[in-house]
């Protein structure tokens, strides 16, 4: 395809090129100003100041269930109780991603990350100074607000830098920050909360947030308004049956990783037999999975997309089946369980497919994404849990897990179908 020179200024070097018809581009509403010049930036430094803010969230939303036998003894409640917090994070989760993007459709989006991360470390500083167990719960829902809402709109500020053939790899660099929170920043945050105190570590959190609002103030690329943007135009994205096929596959077939992933350690305890010392090492070798997955999987989804998505969750549910057979043996589960991670690179893929069907409606897509896989995360342990104490044993979850894999490839193939029929 020849490329147009305007006679009057240059196109910036990082705009990506048009959507095949049946996409809309990624960048709708974004447009670097000229002020910053394409010299003064460069995608990976934006990539990673992106990444740094996937890390701060990660390490706040999955440390703080490790830490929460420390606060529920200093804000003297029960552990249940304390578990509550974890639940007021994940519904600030499902209500801010798309309240914030609907309501923040006209401004830039370089703004909203800087104010959203801010936000953040706020409110994850004051959670390690509450003083008592309701203070808490606000805190927590408070600072789940942004979570949803920071993801979606930086993974479509990470893809806009890129060509279109390389938007699945800018994605998953982005959740690059949160899948090696889970490897790395969730062990330490546990260790300087053992050692120092539970507070300390939202105090880390905090801080990291802040670094992310600095960096990409720094180094993101100004973006001008864009002054079509408006609240019911993101509300659009509502009415695409592509857009809701995509979440849902999100909603369903991720389950099954989190089926598995919540009572990993008690599988671990009851029927592997494992010391407890072990567990955060299994849990450090999911952790690598998941990043494993982000670098390798991208490569494969920006050829083909959808086949890939197709893909990922049929290796979902054959690795989830292998579970109850691999939990016998420390060895086979660690290995299992590393190949249970690269899974969840089915978050980048559909962050993607999710650009190509929201159509003008990009930022509330991308947003409901990071929604519909709290859905996941509610409804995976919800069923694992049942056929527990339905009396079906801990290596039940697995099959949980493969039978929501199968039920969301099940949505892949009714999506595959109406997309080809309708050219999508």
């Amino acid at each position: 395809m020849s490329r147009q020179v305007s006679t009057q200024r240059r196109e910036p070097r990082f705009r990506p090129r048009e959507q095949p018809t049946g996409g809309a581009s990624v960048d709708a509403g974004v447009r670097v100003s000229q002020d910053n010049a394409p010299g003064n930036f460069h995608p990976g430094i934006v990539h990673l100041a992106l990444a740094m803010g996937g890390f701060a969230i990660g390490i706040a939303e999955f440390a703080t269930m490790s830490l929460l036998p420390f606060f529920a003894r200093d804000l003297h409640i029960s552990e249940p109780q304390a578990g509550h917090a974890i639940s007021a994070y994940a519904l600030g989760v499902v209500v801010g991603a798309p309240v914030i993007a609907v309501l923040s459709a006209r401004m830039t989006r370089r703004t909203l990350l800087i104010a959203l991360m801010g936000f953040f470390a706020l409110m994850n500083g004051l959670s390690g100074l509450a003083p008592d167990y309701h203070t808490m719960l606000a805190l927590r829902f408070l600072a789940g607000l942004p979570h949803g809402a920071y993801f979606g709109i930086a993974m479509l500020v990470a893809a806009s830098l890129v060509p279109t053939d390389k938007r699945t790899a800018a994605v998953g660099r982005v959740l690059l920050g949160l899948t090696i929170a889970t490897t790395i920043g969730v062990p330490l945050a546990n260790g300087v909360g053992q050692a120092i105190g539970w507070r300390w570590a939202f105090a880390i959190v905090a801080g990291l947030a802040l670094l992310t609002a600095v960096l990409v103030l720094i180094f993101a690329p100004r973006d001008a308004a864009n002054s079509k943007a408006s609240p019911l135009r993101e509300l659009s994205a509502l009415g695409r049956k592509h857009v809701w096929l995509t979440l849902a596959i999100g909603a369903i077939g991720f389950g099954g990783l989190f089926s598995v992933y919540t009572y990993l350690a008690s599988t671990m305890l009851a029927v592997t037999h494992t010391s407890p010392a072990l567990v955060p090492v299994t849990l450090c070798v999911f952790g690598a999975g998941l990043t494993a997955g982000n670098i390798i999987v991208p490569r494969f989804a920006d050829r083909a997309l959808m086949a890939t998505a197709g893909g990922l969750l049929l290796w979902s549910a054959a690795t989830l089946a292998l579970y109850p057979l691999a939990a016998g043996n420390f060895w086979t589960l660690t290995a299992d369980v590393f190949l249970i991670g690269l899974g969840g690179a089915l978050a980048t893929v559909l962050q993607t497919r999710l650009m190509d069907v929201a159509g003008e409606a990009q930022s509330l897509a991308a947003a409901l994404n990071h929604s519909a896989f709290n859905v996941a995360n509610a409804l995976g342990p919800w069923l694992g849990g049942m056929a527990v104490a339905a009396g079906y044993g801990w290596t039940s979850t697995g099959l949980v897990g493969a039978g929501l894999a199968l039920a969301g490839f099940a949505v892949w193939a009714i999506a595959v179908v109406l997309a080809r029929r309708e050219g999508v």
